[in-house]
Parts: C-alpha cells; structure tokens; sequence
C-alpha cells in the first residue's frame, strides 16, 4: 500500500521539471527542463506541447526538506546550439577532472532527436554547447552514472514523442519524426516484450559514445522481459545509482503514469522489477532522481498541481525515500490530498 510523506514544491516561482540531481561538492545541484506556456501547449501523445527552450540550475542551501533553493539563471539556450531545432528536453550533468558535462536531448532541423553535449567548469554553469550533435546518437531522457570503477554510463530513451520505437539495434527503421503516438506500427503489443531502455559507456573525453548502446532489459522474477502491456514496462525517464552493491534502475511507465524500479548485479542489466516507487500524481506523469544526503535517501520528482493540472506546466518536488531492509523501496503515494 503506497504512504503519504511530507512533500516539498523547491521552485514554485517558476514551472520546471524532469529534475536531475547530483551532490557535487558537498551542495545538491538541479538539473531541471524549463516549461513555457504559449498558444501552442496543445495536449498530444507526440509531446509537442512541452516547449522547453533553455536550462537553469538550481542549488539547495542545506537539507533537501527545507533549505533555500538558489536559481543560478540560465546556463544554456537553444539559440545556443549550432544544430538546434526545438524542445530542449530532459538534460543530466556529471563532473570529471574538474569539468562537469551536460548531456541534454533536442530535436534537429529535420524533427529527430540528437544528443548534446555541453562543458562547464562550474556545476552552476554556464554551459558551452559543442558544435555537432553525439554522433549515433537518438531519443531522449540521459541518466548518467559514474561507478565505482570511474567509467562514465549513460542510459537514456523514451517512447511516443521520444521516438525510440523508430530505432532497432542502434538503427533507425524509419524517419523517426513520424508515428510518434501509440498507433505507431513499430511499437509492440499486448504479451510481446517491451521495448527496452538503452544504456552505453562513454568516452574517456565524455564527448561521444564509446561503445554501441545496448538495450537495459527489465524482467519479471521468471527472467522474461515484461510484458509491451505489462503496466510496469518502461516508457521514458531512466535513473540509475547503486545501494549496498545493487544497481537500481528507475524509469516512468507514461501512460500507467508510475514510477517503477528494477535491481541487477551489473551496470548493463538486466534488472529484475520490484516494484512502484511513486503512484500516479496530478498531471500525465511524473520523472525524476533519487539520491542519497547525509544519510538519507530523497525522490526528487515533478506534478502539475499548481497549475491546475497542465501537465506542460510542471513544479519540481521533493520528499524522502525510504529502503527496507531487505533493499525494497516504500511506495509513495503521489496525489498529496
């Protein structure tokens, strides 16, 4: 049975989501989209009413619960990205030697999504674009994970408007700007597997892919990959960290509107699902990140509450997570009232 927590809106002077969130020298730094309200929020399963145009970041003074969340301003600008087209979507940011990368998705001129990448030498920014896109690159919604050994993974994809169904080992199988909805034909259906999430090792430079992505398979205790129909299946929204030696994999269902997650034994999967994390919220879904401070573990995550339920008008939140000792994570419920 899920449980209400004490929760908190952290920016309610502005509409942002999709939070990314790291600890980075000793101070929890957001990575959040920024939504934007304008005659074109129209409700669609493409996802075309998300006008995201530009990155902030924000930075908490202290406790998660109820210290001052500072906005660092503008950090990057679609008008920025020599190759841009439009929706600057949900962006990650990880540090090495020093530096610390953003990767974000965007569609191009041609409406297909490509990955970015852009170096700071700050965590607060700002943060310089590279001139072309992450060659092979596809789909939307990056995680990164550093593990211990000090390699760099990046999981990312997301169904509909993501447009990884237009993708088969690495390839597309059609122009992925058409059949963004769930009549596309390349999606699959009641009892066939899931379309899966993707994961990849980056390069030492943190500029490109080093390896080809491979595909993050979440299955049922039986080992079989879930079920396309299976309202616990992926869908966008990938988060990855590691607790008492376990990878945990965390994704949004979409149109189940849950957060979910899986644990492996390896960083490539696969991922064995156990359960929910978050019920639905207001708004169509939720995404999110969860880290661990000063000894407890927090979700960071989004809904459409305060603003009526426009689910293109989004508000960060934030509440605590709690494991049980046998490593299982207690359900939160998601509507606060």
């Amino acid at each position: 049975m899920a449980k209400k927590v004490v929760k908190r809106y952290l920016f309610p002077e502005d509409y942002m989501a999709d939070p990314s969130v790291h600890v980075f020298n000793g101070k929890i730094y957001i990575y959040p989209s920024h939504d934007w309200e304008d005659e074109s929020n129209v409700e669609d399963d493409s996802g075309d009413q998300y006008i995201m145009k530009d990155y902030h970041v924000l930075s908490i003074e202290g406790d998660p619960m109820d210290g001052k969340v500072v906005d660092h301003g503008c950090v990057l600008r679609q008008e920025d990205i020599a190759w841009h087209g439009r929706q600057l979507w949900d962006c990650d940011v990880q540090e090495k030697d020093g530096k610390y990368y953003m990767f974000f998705p965007m569609k191009d001129k041609n409406e297909v999504f490509r990955h970015g990448v852009a170096v700071a030498d700050n965590p607060a920014g700002p943060f310089i674009p590279q001139p072309e896109p992450v060659h092979g690159s596809y789909s939307i919604d990056m995680a990164i994970l550093k593990d211990d050994d000090g390699e760099y993974y990046m999981y990312f994809g997301g169904l509909w408007g993501g447009q990884l169904q237009s993708y088969r080992d690495n390839v597309g199988i059609e122009d992925p700007a058409k059949n963004n909805t769930p009549d596309s034909p390349n999606l699959p259906h009641g009892d066939q597997p899931s379309l899966p999430s993707r994961v990849v090792k980056l390069s030492k430079d943190m500029l490109q892919f080093g390896e080809e992505p491979k595909p993050v398979q979440v299955v049922g205790e039986d080992g079989k990959p879930l079920a396309a129909d299976d309202p616990h299946r992926f869908f966008e929204a990938s988060w990855t960290f590691k607790k008492d030696g376990k990878y945990y994999f965390t994704y949004s269902t979409g149109d189940s509107h849950l957060l979910c997650y899986a644990v492996g034994d390896n960083v490539y999967g696969p991922f064995t699902y156990k359960g929910v994390i978050l019920t639905p919220v207001v708004g169509w879904t939720t995404h999110h990140a969860i880290i661990e401070w000063k000894g407890k573990w927090y979700l960071f995550h989004h809904d459409s509450a305060p603003s009526g339920g426009k689910s293109w008008l989004r508000s960060l939140k934030v509440c605590e997570l709690t494991f049980n000792e046998d490593g299982t994570i207690e359900t939160i419920e998601g509507i606060d009232e």
